[in-house]
């Protein structure tokens, strides 16, 4: 089997082949530098006294350090690096595990190498350790001498797509006089998914009556009640005797409808910040901190109720105000309600699949005043038509998208999430055309929210239930 070597330091990577480039030139240690340095000073001696056993050891100090970082650069490593995540895809704020196979595929045996792991910014790497000795390649599978397993730990704060790897490996001359290093292997994706608060309650209950929902359902799908007889039974009313089903069984029979229901559920993710004005000179680094800090906010809470509304049954349509970014379009336009498709989600494997297409979801740079802005794509745009429940996270909208807003307002319920870089005039805007506006400062504010977002209407409901007329009988579970 591989040796195992732990260490305590943090980052990460998945499977690579290895490759082998060199990433710098050799060079020299401070002891090296001090020795190059000591040996300049005395050939300056020796042009001015003359006396040659000041110049042999001028010359010894000089050579020294030159023969060092010969030695480190003419023996470049030829190895292999495998890599895997446990867990492959790791939630922001939870430890991973990042182990690397690292195999040697000289003829020669490895020895006083170091290993360092790289990544990209905001995923911390460990420092420099040693490697244990690699005997020369023997073939066949990785589990021998020839091969060692590396294994430290990483705990990513904040979501994302970052970039691991890829691994480097250094050589030092035996007197530390010189070092030369390589990069072995491609850099790989490691995904951290937002975090999924969990919510009070038990998410969307039935507001209307049975049978409201079942006219709202043949409505939308005929063939949503499937009918199939049963015998009679006292109590039966005699306007639901199954004729042709009596003549073939010789007995009374009764129509049963079989109710289906496959409920569904909007949610609104502002990824354009339409409404956030042009930094101004002084003051833009600030502005747009703030603008990603609540995009941030934005982002947990589409997870916390797509994951909520998921675990209770929902199919999820999510819509992005801008470009889509889930399902990116060869041609860009505006994307919002009128633009980009919505992206469904489904309870079955619809969890991972958001939130790891929420690991990928960037706010917008800002756009310079007067810049133009993309107008409404053309074709393929579609205002939903059908009044679903609809959870919309709003960062800073601008009008036109207010007012695209305004025409979902008659789905019960329509809960507008608003951060606090929203404009007063926007919210008041959004209250007058029926939405139910619940402030959000921040992450800790989520589980509140959502059960403000209940309001009155949740009054006799369990708490953080959420009446939707139309869908009846759904509830769901707390998520762990």
């Amino acid at each position: 089997m591989p040796r195992r070597c732990r260490s305590a330091p943090r980052e990460a990577p998945r499977t690579m082949s290895a490759t082998r480039r060199p990433v710098w030139f050799p060079r020299l240690t401070l002891r090296g530098g001090v020795f190059l340095g000591v040996g300049g000073l005395f050939l300056v001696q020796y042009l001015f006294t003359g006396r040659r056993d000041i110049l042999f050891v001028a010359c010894l100090l000089l050579l020294v350090p030159v023969t060092a970082a010969a030695y480190v650069a003419i023996r470049p490593v030829a190895v292999t690096v495998s890599r895997a995540f446990r867990p492959a895809v790791v939630e922001a704020g939870r430890e991973a595990v990042v182990a690397l196979t690292v195999r040697n595929l000289s003829a020669r045996p490895l020895y006083g190498l170091r290993w360092r792991d790289t990544g990209g910014p905001g995923l911390p790497t460990p420092g420099a350790l040693v490697l244990p000795g690699l005997d020369r390649f023997e073939g066949g599978r990785d589990n021998g001498a020839d091969a060692v397993r590396l294994e430290y730990t990483l705990v990513p704060r904040h979501r994302g797509i970052y970039s691991s790897g890829p691994l480097r490996l250094e050589r030092y001359d035996p007197f530390g006089l010189a070092s030369s290093g390589w990069a072995v292997g491609e850099p790989h994706d490691l995904v951290v998914t937002p975090t999924a608060t969990p919510l009070p309650g038990v998410g969307l209950t039935g507001g209307g009556g049975d049978g409201e929902a079942r006219e709202r359902l043949r409505h939308l799908n005929h063939n949503s009640d499937e009918l199939f007889a049963r015998e009679y039974r006292p109590g039966d009313p005699l306007r639901r005797v199954n004729w042709p089903a009596t003549a073939r069984h010789g007995e009374i029979m009764v129509r049963q409808e079989e109710h289906r229901s496959n409920p569904v559920a909007r949610i609104v993710l502002d990824t354009a910040l339409r409404g956030r004005p042009a930094p101004p000179p002084g003051q833009g680094p600030d502005r747009r901190f703030r603008h990603d800090q609540a995009f941030e906010v934005a982002v947990e809470l589409v997870a916390s109720v797509g994951v909520h509304l998921l675990d209770a049954g929902f199919r999820l349509d999510l819509v992005e105000l801008g470009p889509s970014q889930f399902a990116p379009r060869t041609a860009p336009g505006r994307g919002g309600l009128r633009g980009d498709a919505a992206v469904d989600f489904r309870a079955i494997g619809g969890v991972r699949a958001l939130l790891e297409g929420l690991a990928g979801v960037v706010p917008p740079e800002p756009v310079p005043t007067g810049a133009a802005t993309p107008g409404p794509a053309p074709h393929g745009g579609h205002p939903p038509q059908i009044p679903l429940p609809t959870f919309a996270m709003l960062v800073d909208i601008d009008k036109q998208d207010a007012a695209e807003l305004g025409a979902l307002a008659a789905a019960r319920p329509a809960v507008a999430f608003v951060l606090d870089t929203m404009q007063p005039a926007t919210v008041d805007s959004l209250r007058d055309a029926g939405w139910r506006c619940v402030p959000v400062r921040s992450t800790r504010d989520i589980p509140a929210a959502w059960l403000d977002a209940a309001g009155p209407q949740g009054a006799g409901a369990a708490p953080g239930a959420i009446a939707v007329p139309g869908v009846a009988g759904v509830q769901g579970q707390d998520r762990p």
